[in-house]
């Protein structure tokens, strides 16, 4: 269904619901009503909720790409703080700087993606891109994500895995849930806890020690999209319990689209960095810790 937006053919009514979502039709009322609605709780929370956005054939197809891929996934179990930063002796023993936690999480890269990939064709599609601006309410553009292995991967979770407070690397995530664990792998974050002028590690501090101050619970379904400000609200991914492993799309977008993932945070995340990692190591374009 192509439109204004299209720059990528995708038969966009295959994959979203677009009776309940029409994020293609930018004279409906339904969506004037629903880009009102996520720019509010975005500009309050930091988040928002599409219920069943991805139709269930679409939602299986992610699924089944992400069980052949499986095998590629990059695990990692190594010990993290909420900055994805090495250990900092300036700061005290007990600074949200110096708490690290152990993440058993991992990653099917963006660019091990199949072709026909339902993920990829959601990412190349300027209708999305466009809806979801307008959705964040922002007066700055936003664009896909230059780095090539964070840009849209599938988040994987074995049982028993378990994904810390920690804050992202990019402005705004957007998330996909393809399967969901039998039990656990609840999403929990703290909306705005910090800003570009203001790292408010006292609150961190409080959370990281198992404080519930400001603490916000969502149980995503399988073809929800949450639309999500990680770079400002720290958040977790809860024990994941039972057999199922759990899989969800992250399509990234960001402000400044050449930035990426500093080297030492995509080598602790997704296994490696590439060539342009290390040639784009610039100074953080906002002044926060990552």
């Amino acid at each position: 269904m192509p439109s204004a937006f299209s720059a990528v053919e995708v038969d966009l009514e295959a994959v979203v619901d677009i009776d309940t979502y029409p994020i293609h039709d930018i004279a409906s009322p339904v969506r004037t009503e629903l880009v009102g609605e996520a720019r509010s709780q975005m500009q309050s929370t930091g988040c928002f909720r599409f219920s069943d956005f991805v139709r269930p054939d679409a939602v299986e197809h992610m699924v089944g790409e992400a069980t052949t891929l499986h095998d590629q996934t990059f695990w990692s179990t190594e010990d993290h703080n909420p900055y994805f930063s090495p250990d900092d002796p300036n700061f005290d023993d007990d600074h949200p700087r110096r708490t690290f936690q152990k993440r058993q999480t991992g990653f099917i890269n963006a660019d091990l993606l199949f072709e026909n990939s339902i993920l990829r064709q959601l990412y190349d599609a300027d209708v999305l891109l466009h809806f979801i601006w307008e959705c964040l309410g922002v007066d700055r553009p936003i664009y896909r994500w230059a780095d090539p292995l964070a840009r849209n991967p599938y988040g994987v979770m074995e049982p028993g895995h378990y994904f810390p407070w920690h804050f992202d690397g990019n402005e705004f995530t957007v998330s996909i849930l393809a399967q969901r664990a039998d039990e656990g792998g609840i999403f929990e974050y703290v909306p705005n806890i910090r800003r570009p002028d203001a790292e408010n590690y006292e609150h961190v501090a409080h959370v990281l020690g198992g404080g519930r101050d400001g603490v916000v619970s969502l149980d995503l379904q399988p073809g929800d999209m949450q639309l999500f400000a990680g770079r400002f609200s720290m958040h977790r991914v809860t024990e994941i319990v039972g057999r199922n492993s759990r899989y969800i799309g992250l399509p990234s977008y960001v402000h400044d689209p050449y930035r990426m993932n500093r080297p030492f945070h995509s080598e602790t995340i997704y296994g490696r960095a590439t060539d342009l990692h290390h040639t784009r190591v610039l100074e953080s374009v906002d002044g926060l810790a990552d």
